[in-house]
């Protein structure tokens, strides 16, 4: 095997997450053999996603590199200026980027990183005394460390998964295909921001004017993303590393009652929606074929007719409620999932009561492998580092972390200043010396 295909560390998938460990490895540490490995040859990012004024909760100096390396060649200002539209970009006055221009920044930062492979997936990965080997259609690699980056998988509940077609589908799909909602009635399912995007564009006429159009949540309304300044602190490394820390149960009930630190809907999204919605209905004097149906949990779908028939349990009085649909969409989120190349190791990597990997404080998976031989994951990590780690927020930050692992010696200096919150009590040395 020659030198070129043998690696020190080699990605599996080259999303977001794992195209910003590509990149800086790429820029601070030139003689680490690295490979990323992506099945598509034209990446985007959640393309069945990209729909007409969608933007990312995120300020767009978080992106693959800058928060620990801001002078490096693939960061999002320098994609800016090579596509010369810095001071137009500045004038828009937008604190975030658009879906279509991240996704095309991630592009542009794919093909020029001589360390990603675009179409060529990985079929199989084994290991052997002399390490990892991975398969692919252009022939085996060794690899000494592992990054897995295929992403999560859409999730339907189990009552609507043997319906998924053209009119039952996962908002990650809706983009996919041409669609016409002209004369339909079509009911959305799940409170977030891909709900909310989806409602607002068939509210906009996007896929032609629905007979009727239903906004269904088990939320108790349709609440904002906590932007503000204290809930911001969750995202710093600072907090990810004290919340590591926490036992599982601790961990579990501080994910839930920051739901809305990363999971609620834009203020900007809503305010467009409800400004819609009075112009419509309260202004033109439209009838009220948009309805928002808040604390409403879907509990089943049936075929009626044609179409459907999504059955709801109400949230204060327990009560059952029908709704018929020609097309039903679910916005419910995505679940982990091991890609089908890791088969031959699945059974040895640890995996936790929920079935999610356990990760360490590096983000590297426990298995019953050789130390030597590690295999880190990103986008894996919510519930043992906290809702900052599926995040775009803290993406160069865990890439450093990774790196600074793998190699065993700090290139990125992670350190921080104490920031404005003491989030645990001091230790008990700490207090002795006080005293």
């Amino acid at each position: 095997m020659t030198d070129s295909r043998v690696l020190d560390l080699a990605g599996l998938g080259a999303g977001p997450f794992n195209l910003s460990i590509a990149a800086l490895a790429d820029s601070h540490l030139p003689d680490l053999a690295t490979r990323f490995f992506e099945r598509r040859r034209d990446p985007s990012w959640h393309p069945g996603l990209m729909l007409p004024d969608t933007h990312l909760q995120t300020g767009f100096l978080k992106d693959l590199v800058t928060a620990v390396a801001p002078d490096n060649r693939h960061s999002f200002l320098s994609y800016l200026v090579a596509h010369r539209r810095f001071y137009r970009f500045l004038n828009t006055e937008t604190g975030t980027v658009s879906r279509a221009e991240f996704s095309d920044y991630l592009r542009w930062a794919a093909r020029r990183l001589d360390n990603v492979s675009l179409g060529e997936p990985v079929r199989e990965v084994t290991l052997d005394r002399a390490g990892f080997r991975l398969r692919t259609d252009h022939g085996d690699y060794r690899a000494r460390h592992l990054s897995l980056g295929t992403g999560k998988r859409p999730w339907l509940p189990d009552f609507a998964s043997a319906y998924q077609g053209p009119h039952c589908l996962h908002a990650a799909d809706i983009a996919h295909h041409r669609r016409d909602f002209s004369g339909r009635r079509v009911v959305i399912v799940g409170g977030g921001q891909s709900g909310a995007d989806v409602f607002l564009n068939a509210l906009r006429g996007h896929w032609g004017q629905p007979r009727e159009l239903s906004w269904v949540s088990r939320r108790r309304n349709f609440e904002p993303l906590d932007e503000t300044a204290f809930t911001n602190e969750y995202f710093t490394p600072d907090y990810t590393r004290l919340f590591h820390g926490l036992p599982r149960d601790v961990r579990e009930r501080e994910v839930a009652a920051q739901k809305l630190a990363s999971d609620g809907i834009t203020p900007a999204a809503l305010q467009a929606l409800y400004r819609e919605l009075y112009h419509r209905f309260d202004v033109l004097g439209e009838p009220r074929w948009a309805r928002l149906l808040p604390h409403r949990e879907a509990i089943d779908l049936k075929r009626h007719g044609l179409g459907f028939e999504l059955a709801t349990s109400h949230g204060l009085t327990g009560q059952r409620e029908d709704f018929a649909a020609d097309i039903v969409i679910f916005a419910t989120g995505f679940r982990s999932h091991l890609p089908e190349c890791l088969a031959p190791l699945a059974e040895r990597l640890e995996h936790d009561e929920h079935g999610e990997l356990v990760l360490g404080p590096h983000f590297e998976a426990r298995w019953d492998g050789p130390a030597a031989h590690r295999l880190y994951a990103v986008n894996a990590g919510r519930h043992s580092h906290g809702i900052a780690e599926p995040q775009l927020s803290l993406m160069p930050w865990r890439s450093a972390t990774i790196l600074n692992h793998a190699v065993g010696r700090e290139v990125f200096d992670l350190r921080d200043d104490a920031g404005p919150i003491d989030w645990q009590p001091p230790a008990a040395a700490d207090w002795a010396q006080v005293i």
